[in-house]
């Protein structure tokens, strides 16, 4: 019985550096204790390689796998999710390298990595965790390429270049493959890690929440437009509208309730323009007011926002069409109203009766409207991202007493007075603004971009929009959060590192806007090339076809693919021409025609004395042929192809055309 095969130095040496590499982009969602045990599965699988250890026993193997799995349920609270599996994963991933004894489970190994980088996608995609990816996997196929060498090979550096190089040569492949391979759903759906999960835009609302928005840097979603960019003060994108309020937090009506098609007229110039976006974890699509969405199964619900079937957790591309300007349920009553009047029973009577005052005063719901906006314009309010606390009347602490907070203390206080006066009111979530990149000619929203506003409804007009907002701190709506914070309070104060801070700096601004465009392209053209995308370019590319068609392209493209390698790597056109050789393959097939074959293995001078014995009377001519094959191609003697063809015709003259047919009669 032979022994396995172990495993080279070389290819161990890269097994723990690729180990190093792949397990590294998910520690920040692994347990502190994977650390450890790498380190101490490491440790022990060195001192096996140095003969000063053991490999480990079954008994052993039992006790770590029990230990990771408890310790991987106390660490996560389950042995069944995304971020448990992940854990489960890794720690196999590193259990394997201490009862790894042949080649065999070096290949579980490899191929368990190389799992594993894929898995780090679902928790990092961006451009860097891309190119990232890359070393790990070139580290895997050096280790693997370590496997087929011997134990003798002591330098790694050859292994890694020559595993770079074939990565290289695969590029081709992944292009078409890319390209054409049709674009599939995935096979089964995993839910996602809570830190792609969340726009902090949620499905309700306190006053405060927004506020905690106006620290974080995180990209929300990108816009390009069709043509020039509507200014600042327009770009109110909608998420989400909130009707309920139970005296502390806004939330959204029951969707059934939402179910109905709202009514609404075009107007004006529409806005064309596509958006990338960020998974979110929330069905709902941001958009300009009132949207038509492209190249996405969008709802238009019966509040004016676009939402999903199910909540967006991965990048989404879509394209939109809107009409800022739009009429919007004036013709009729929407059925909306009676929500957009309710308010709890008790709580906030100084601003019940501020309504009442406003309604005898002003009478008309236009003229309560600009009743309020001039209230906030003129009396001592102030826009912050830290208000005060406030007591259990929320509304009126704010109002009356405070008078400081951000865009949602604004927005609800509005919709509760203008509720209590009898006019139909809701808030608006979204975004307001971003940020222009002019490398990339497009638009930036982050979550510090997070706004609301409030719509109200009046015969004749339909829901309309307004901003108190723009009444306290109109640099906001103008020119974004930096500029309407002012002194006050230093911008992104939680992210020191963010180059955001910086803005204005022209060196940090082009160096951000360059690296945001390639990020933006990556997400557009690599994350977003969905089916509608491929189909799309094939249309583009080759006009209309089928999903026949898109098939046999992909045949004939892998087929000329292959083609074009085996070319490359056989290299016909760098092959010698030997004539003499050729002139004994003719030699060989004119003596099987006449019932003499050449044995595998039999040489040239073997073959030529068996033919010449079987055939004696041509014994002298068989002989001249290979006496001068023989001198041209190892003696190097003089001559020439015409030598060996003319001693080949007289052979041929020579032998009876019958000849082989009696032979083999015989």
């Amino acid at each position: 019985m032979t022994a396995a095969p172990l495993i080279p130095r070389n290819s161990l040496v890269w097994l723990l550096v690729a180990q190093v590499l792949v397990i590294l982009p998910h520690l920040t969602h692994l347990p502190l204790w994977i650390i450890g045990l790498w380190l101490a599965c490491a440790t022990w699988r060195v001192q096996i390689f140095r003969m000063r250890a053991g490999y480990p026993r079954g008994w052993v193997k039992m006790l770590l796998m029990l230990g990771v799995g408890f310790a991987v349920y106390f660490s996560r609270g389950s042995l069944v999710g995304l971020e448990a599996g992940v854990v489960l994963l890794i720690a196999a991933f590193i259990l394997k390298l201490v009862e790894m004894r042949t080649r065999r489970d070096a290949l579980v190994l490899i191929f368990l990595g190389l799992f594993a980088v894929v898995t780090s996608y679902l928790f990092e995609d961006g451009l860097l965790a891309g190119l990232y990816s890359l070393l790990p996997v070139t580290v895997l196929l050096a280790a693997l390429i370590g496997l087929q060498q011997g134990s003798l090979v002591t330098r790694p550096w050859p292994t890694l270049r020559l595993a770079g190089s074939l990565l290289l040569q695969a590029v081709p492949v992944m292009i078409v493959l890319f390209l054409f391979f049709p674009r599939l759903p995935p096979l089964w759906s995993l839910p996602q890690p809570p830190a792609r999960g969340t726009t902090g835009l949620a499905d309700s609302m306190a006053p405060s929440d927004l506020a905690s928005l106006g620290q974080s840097a995180a990209l929300a979603f990108r816009v390009t437009f069709d043509g020039a960019p509507p200014a600042q003060a327009q770009l109110y994108w909608r998420a989400v509208t909130f009707e309920r309020f139970d005296g502390r937090r806004w939330s959204q009506s029951h969707p059934v309730q939402l179910l109905d098609v709202p009514e609404w007229q075009p107007a004006g110039e529409p806005i064309g323009y596509s958006v990338v976006m960020q998974a979110s974890g929330r069905p709902w699509l941001y958009t300009l007011d009132v949207p038509q969405v492209q190249d996405a199964p969008a709802r238009l619900m019966g509040d004016f926002h676009l939402q999903l079937p199910r909540p967006v957790d991965q990048p989404l591309m879509y394209r939109a069409l809107s009409w800022p300007e739009a009429r919007r349920e004036a013709q009729t009553a929407p059925a909306s109203l009676g929500r957009a009047l309710s308010l709890p029973e008790t709580g906030n009577p100084r601003s019940r009766a501020w309504a009442a005052e406003l309604v005898r005063r002003e009478g008309e719901p236009e003229a309560i409207v600009r009743a309020l906006l001039w209230h906030f314009n003129r009396q001592p309010y102030r826009y912050t991202l830290k208000p005060p606390a406030v007591g259990a009347d929320i509304v009126d602490g704010f109002l009356f007493d405070t008078r400081a907070g951000f865009c949602a203390h604004y927005a609800g206080a509005m919709t509760f007075v203008l509720r209590a006066a009898g006019i139909p009111a809701r808030v608006v979530a979204g975004y307001q603004g971003g940020e222009f990149n002019p490398t990339g000619g497009y638009l930036s929203v982050r979550q510090y971009d997070a706004h609301a506003w409030v719509e109200y409804w009046t015969p004749g007009r339909g829901w309309v929009s307004v901003d108190p907002t723009f009444q306290v701190a109109p640099e906001r709506v103008e020119r974004g959060l930096q500029e309407a914070l002012g002194a006050e309070q230093e911008f992104l104060e939680d992210e020191p590192l963010s180059l955001l801070r910086f803005r204005g700096i022209g060196w940090v601004d082009r160096l951000r806007f360059s690296w945001d465009n390639l990020n933006h392209g990556w997400q557009r053209w690599v994350l977003g090339y969905q089916a509608e995308s491929q189909a799309r370019l094939l249309r583009q590319w080759f006009g209309r076809f089928e999903a026949s068609h898109l098939a046999f392209g992909l045949v004939a493209a892998a087929g000329a693919l292959l083609g074009l390698l085996a070319l490359l790597l056989l290299k016909p056109w760098q092959r010698q021409q030997d004539p003499q050789q050729r002139a004994f393959l003719r030699f060989e097939r004119l003596l099987a025609r006449h019932g003499l074959v050449r044995e595998p293995g039999e040489g040239a001078r073997s073959f030529a004395r068996r033919a010449a014995s079987a055939l004696p009377a041509q014994a002298a001519l068989i002989e001249g042929f290979l006496q001068r094959y023989e001198a041209q191609r190892y003696a190097g003697a003089g001559g020439s192809a015409v030598e060996l063809a003319r001693a080949l015709a007289e052979l041929r003259r020579a032998l009876p055309w019958r000849f082989s047919r009696v032979e083999r009669r015989v």
